[in-house]
């Protein structure tokens, strides 16, 4: 049995900070974005719905998708957005259900976590015992998006503004960790959000567990 957490948050709010932090206290860690990229790979059924939807403009030579341009495309068209999240999202949930399924059977962590930004906007929520929000102001945000991917302002903006807004995912938190201060700062925070999974762990193995039964 794992105790199955998601860490979301928004855009460059600090989630691969937090991941590594709480790998490092043992946690099995799965990056949802990745597993989402992989399911767009060359020859795969969302590939090729990607590409007879948006035509082959949108592919790269090496026939791999244009992922700039297809983020371009969808934070700026709600309607191309809608359409690959009905076509990503179903795969992805699948996807993490398998990689928490291996984490439970490998018995190796107690704590299963997977990491993206859109957890809450994809409705992925029940699925999780617990979640993590990971935060900081909207500024911050901005500067670590135009330093990390070469954006405008501008740009910044509208892809944090195709996002849940941050106050609405703190209301489905039962951790917040707040990623505006120092690198030693936000490790101490999340040791603290580990220590309580251990114990919502240990809780949620008291109250899965079978009654003994009584003796004759």
């Amino acid at each position: 049995m794992v105790l199955k957490v998601a860490l979301t948050g928004g855009i460059a709010s600090g989630k691969s900070v937090v991941a590594c932090f709480l790998k490092e206290q043992g946690c099995s860690i799965q990056e949802a974005d990745t597993a989402a990229h992989a399911l767009m790979k060359p020859g795969t059924p969302a590939w090729e719905k990607i590409v007879a939807h948006f035509g082959p403009g949108i592919l790269l030579p090496d026939r791999t998708v244009n992922r700039p341009r297809l983020g371009a495309i969808i934070f700026s068209r709600k309607n191309e957005r809608l359409f690959l999240n009905r076509l990503i999202h179903p795969l992805l949930l699948r996807k993490i259900r398998e990689a928490a399924g291996r984490a439970e059977r490998l018995g190796r962590t107690k704590i299963f976590v997977s990491v993206a930004a859109l957890i809450l906007e994809w409705q992925f929520a029940d699925f999780f015992d617990r979640t993590i929000v990971v935060h900081c102001p909207e500024n911050v945000q901005i500067l670590r998006l135009m330093e990390r991917e070469g954006l405008s302002r501008t740009e910044a903006r509208k892809k944090i503004g195709a996002q849940m807004p941050a106050d609405k995912k703190l209301r489905y938190a039962d951790y917040v960790i707040d990623t505006t201060g120092t690198l030693e700062n936000t490790r101490r925070q999340t040791e603290r959000v580990y220590r309580c999974l251990l114990r919502d762990y240990e809780k949620m193995l008291r109250t899965s567990s079978p009654r003994p039964r009584a003796e004759a």
